[in-house]
């Protein structure tokens, strides 16, 4: 599965439990979110324990293949991925204002040279700006996909055959002949579309996401 599809699947999940609070369309906002830590904080510490529930999912299967990301020539973090809820914008909003002023300063300048390089959208990989000489500098705030790509995987939509998607290129490589070892995503979506629709809920906040990191830092307006 492709992460278009992937990014789809999150997207249909998400605004399946906004519409249960379709009664409130009228009174939410469509500006910017607000940033008030006191009323985003418990949304954030769920976020935190879906992100460790991922990573414990990630590792436990790819400990099995024996799989690892170090040395990997085709980074993903060139990858053009697009985030599409407001939870991660927030969480990883609150790891970059913990930076130092002039670390946050260099993260701006690089994420505002990948929006100039990929602002006419032709397919081209470019670094992410959190990374720097090949670790990310806010490991522990970077966004689902971040956590959950590559490995092979499946999706299971009610009323659907399970949809299953592939490891990365260096996974397949390596590793594509083994045996496939289940690695069901859907439990990781369907708690962070719900922790999406209460979050939005609370706030009143009916604005569509759809940015890559570098569009989010840049968002910021560091």
């Amino acid at each position: 599965m492709t992460p278009y599809k992937i990014a789809q699947l999150v997207v249909s999940s998400i605004f399946f439990y906004k519409r249960r609070f379709s009664k409130l369309k009228d009174h939410m906002k469509a500006g910017p979110p607000t940033t008030d830590a006191r009323t985003i904080e418990p949304f954030m510490i769920r976020l935190v324990a879906i992100f460790d529930d991922m990573s414990e999912g990630f590792t436990r299967i790819a400990d099995h293949y024996g799989f690892t990301c170090r040395g990997c020539a085709d980074n993903c973090c060139r990858t053009r991925f697009h985030h599409h809820t407001l939870a991660e914008y927030l969480y990883l909003k609150q790891g970059v204002e913990s930076m130092p002023e002039g670390d946050r300063t260099e993260l701006s300048e690089r994420a505002a040279m990948a929006g100039r390089r990929t602002a006419d959208k032709a397919p081209i990989r470019v670094m992410c700006p959190l990374n720097v000489d090949g670790r990310c500098t806010l490991y522990n705030f970077r966004p689902m996909i971040c956590r959950l790509h590559g490995l092979p995987h499946e999706l299971r939509k009610l009323g659907h055959n399970a949809a299953f998607g592939p490891g990365c290129g260096e996974f397949d490589a390596r590793f594509g002949r083994q045996q496939y070892q289940p690695f069901d995503r859907t439990p990781f979506y369907i708690e962070l579309a719900r922790l999406e629709g209460d979050l939005r809920k609370t706030i009143g906040y009916a604005g569509k996401i759809k940015m890559t990191v570098a569009e989010m830092i840049i968002d910021y307006h560091l």
